[in-house]
């Protein structure tokens, strides 16, 4: 506020003494015109693109206050915790989650929810892609939570838990378009990259993510992770901007140039005591579950690793979540999946505050 009121004696100073001084020097009637004119129309458009840019400045995720290294920050989104009360109550899951509180990195950062609004004018225009099994699906649901009123999905909710399917949607009011692609399997979503890459037409925004279906039908590591290194070479086709290759003497191409809008959605955390089928407790163990992530890193296709993909860690979540969360030890409670979505908007608001 002090800010603008300094301002504003500036311009009035400008305006009323600037033409004075111009008179002293003995200036000519038409030129002391033009310079004050000059003056007034400089002052004039200050005035009119100063709420512009301070608006601008309001939307980004991180308080104007926080002066902090933006890279630390995006590291800490998935430093949550969960109100298991709040969990309870159906009609206030908002408050079931936020960060934690208590770590002064977290605080520092100052993340705040963001509102519907938010999240309609970030995706905007916008075309969506999510590809994946059932981790993906209960993502798109938390997504379109945060884009349409309750009424509208309730009424789109059978479509979008028809088993095993594809699920399309236009939202006219932003004109934004979303598909969802069941592809449980790495191979799948290959095939779904290669065809974007043949069309020579991409997604605004991508999240892919298969594992769960891999380890229960094939349950061979090092066989996913040879899928994960050809599916990270067929996305690497996509980037938006050249990239850069650098070998890092294992033949491996490592992509040095980030791509925010591609999106890997991790595993959850698997409770084998809950999973549902004898089949599941058997094959899905926990020894499993990290050789299949220990293939994921070595693949080089997340970011952190020097790849593609912006890790949407479905598993620290989960994770914090834990038992009370899920009926069978792998499908999470929605407030999850809406975490996950806060961790995604706020990649994509780090594109827009950074370009």
């Amino acid at each position: 506020m002090w800010g603008v009121i300094q301002l504003g004696v500036l311009a009035a100073f400008l305006v009323l003494f600037v033409p004075v001084g111009m008179a002293g020097w003995h200036l000519s009637r038409n030129r002391m015109l033009f310079f004050s004119c000059a003056i007034f129309i400089t002052l004039a458009v200050c005035v009119h693109l100063t709420p512009f840019f301070l608006s601008s400045s309001g939307s980004l995720p991180l308080s104007s206050s926080s002066i902090v290294n933006l890279n630390s920050c995006i590291s800490l989104l998935h430093h949550v915790a969960f109100d298991f009360q709040e969990l309870n109550n159906e009609n206030n899951s908002e408050k079931s989650w936020k960060w934690i509180e208590t770590e002064p990195a977290v605080v520092q950062c100052d993340f705040q929810k963001l509102t519907k609004s938010n999240a309609s004018d970030l995706f905007n225009g916008s075309w969506v892609v999510v590809a994946g099994d059932s981790q993906a699906r209960l993502f798109v649901v938390s997504l379109l939570g945060l884009l349409l009123g309750e009424s509208e999905m309730e009424m789109i909710r059978e479509d979008l838990f028809k088993r095993h399917s594809d699920y399309n949607i236009l939202i006219d009011k932003i004109g934004m378009k979303l598909d969802f692609i069941w592809a449980p399997y790495v191979s799948n979503l290959s095939d779904l990259v290669l065809g974007f890459e043949e069309k020579k037409s991409d997604p605004d925004v991508f999240v892919i993510g298969a594992g769960l279906w891999d380890m229960l039908r094939i349950n061979n590591a090092t066989d996913y992770g040879v899928s994960l290194k050809l599916l990270g070479d067929l996305v690497v086709l996509l980037l938006p901007v050249p990239s850069d290759f650098v070998n890092d003497g294992a033949g491996t191409n490592l992509v040095s140039v980030r791509s925010p809008n591609f999106f890997w959605l991790g595993m959850p955390k698997l409770i084998n005591s809950m999973l549902n089928t004898n089949e599941k407790r058997e094959k899905m163990t926990d020894e499993l579950w990290q050789a299949y992530t220990d293939e994921l890193y070595s693949s080089k296709l997340l970011h952190q690793s020097g790849g593609p993909l912006v890790l949407l860690d479905i598993h620290a979540l989960s994770n914090k979540c834990g038992a009370r969360c899920t009926a069978d030890g792998m499908h999470y409670h929605g407030v999850v999946y809406d975490a996950a979505v806060h961790v995604l908007r706020f990649n994509l608001y780090s594109v827009i505050s950074c370009c």
